[in-house]
């Protein structure tokens, strides 16, 4: 609704602060990409786990990050300040992953992954309000595509790293050995460390601080647009099917791809959202966040009816490059499409109502999708394909809303 600055200092046409929060994403997606893409095969071939536990561990620390969102975001609004609380949820993350190397039980895994996820719950909704802060309007799209681009960029860096260290340790074997997730975790400790001194170093402080006369922010949606309150109702519909990518992993194992292919099909699907993201994020400033939005879900169902009927390996090379394009188009728009709906003092809450909507929904998400797999409390369960079918419809009714629900309401277009 309101402007944001356009005088920031630029970097190659990108705000300054925006360029080097894209480096602090990369560099941290490259740390949590290796230390935690094969932590879902880690538990189920090094310590047994099953399904129905890893949805619950998934879902859990997704939910931990979900709960410290709103609040986050709030105090970020009340100080009328981004960068502190962006950089304590960073070094938090980055702290934390270490002790995987000595991970021995699910629990222990359960105790990283809620450090790290509390850490990801401090940071993002400050961190999303001060890239919206430090962006003119008609720009937002661009820069959220260009993070998300840098985000997915230090992925697919971290996954070939990995795959890397797989080749060399164990070669390809099925499944994963525990020395190869251990030498991984070490090597991913150095990004995740650099990335918090550059976000020290180099960025600055938001470009919008709270104004001396603007009332406090409230932590209740009564003060938001109604298009803002439909629009998280939706989201929410849509995550409820979108469980962790952790089943996208036990998928292509089932499907008969080693671990070295797995980590290799996670680099097609990053590279082909790198690609995607910035393009897909400028597009949405011409024509619109709601169609491209519309489209990503769209794709993203189709791709979910892919893996729930591949008998083979031989399709999964394409349904993880398809599933990229998805995550390219929609995911940055998403997060472009809250600073269009709410004023630049509130955005920090906004951020962390909408970034806890789909947190806390990964929760049953995940635990719904182990259930379906592998069943649980004396129920046996669908099969694999179960969870995809349902992540497919849950995604073509969202779609359905979001262009029913959403049109003609607010802003024009090209600004929602």
């Amino acid at each position: 609704m309101n402007e944001g600055t356009g005088k920031a200092p630029t970097i190659i046409g990108i705000a300054r602060n925006v360029f080097f929060l894209g480096w602090v994403s990369f560099l941290t997606d490259i740390s949590s990409e290796m230390s935690l893409s094969m932590l879902p095969l880690f538990m189920a071939n090094v310590l047994g786990v099953r399904t129905t536990i890893i949805g619950l561990v998934e879902g859990v620390a997704e939910t931990t990050a979900a709960l410290t969102r709103i609040p986050a975001g709030w105090l970020s609004d009340l100080w009328g300040k981004r960068k502190s609380l962006t950089l304590i949820g960073y070094a938090l993350s980055s702290f934390s992953k270490p002790f995987l190397y000595v991970a021995d039980s699910w629990t222990t895994v359960f105790g990283v992954r809620f450090a790290d996820r509390l850490g990801k719950g401090v940071r993002t909704a400050p961190r999303d309000a001060l890239i919206a802060d430090s962006t003119a309007e008609g720009r937002r799209g661009l820069s959220f595509g260009f993070h998300r681009a840098a985000d997915t960029a230090g992925a697919m860096l971290g996954l070939l790293g990995m795959a890397l260290i797989i080749w060399l340790t164990q070669r390809g074997d099925l499944h994963l050995h525990r020395p190869a997730y251990q030498t991984i975790v070490l090597v991913a400790i150095i990004p995740g460390l650099l990335a918090v001194l550059v976000l020290w170093l180099c960025v600055g402080e938001s470009a919008r601080p709270r104004r001396p006369d603007a009332k406090p922010p409230s932590l209740s949606l009564r003060g938001f647009d109604r298009r803002f309150k439909l629009y998280i109702l939706i989201v929410l519909l849509f995550t409820l099917g979108n469980s962790s990518d952790a089943f996208l992993v036990l998928r292509a194992q089932n499907l008969g791809m080693s671990a070295l292919l797995v980590a290799l099909l996670l680099v097609v699907f990053n590279a082909t959202k790198t690609v995607v993201a910035t393009p897909a994020g400028a597009l949405s400033d011409r024509l619109g966040r709601r169609a491209v939005i519309a489209f990503g879900w769209t794709f993203y169902a189709i791709i979910y009816l892919g893996f729930a009927v591949a008998h083979g390996p031989h399709t999964t090379w394409l349904l993880f490059a398809l599933y990229g394009v998805y995550g390219g188009a929609a995911e940055g728009t998403e997060r472009a499409l809250v600073a269009d709906m709410v004023r630049a003092e509130e955005r920090g809450t906004a951020y962390g109502v909408y970034n806890a909507a789909v947190g806390v929904t990964l929760l049953p998400a995940s635990l719904i999708a182990g259930v379906l797999w592998q069943g649980a409390w004396g129920w046996t369960g669908l099969g694999p394909s179960a969870p995809f079918y349902f992540g497919a419809a849950m995604a073509f009714v969202a779609v359905i809303l979001l262009l029913v629900l959403l049109r003609g309401e607010g802003k024009s277009e090209r600004a929602a």
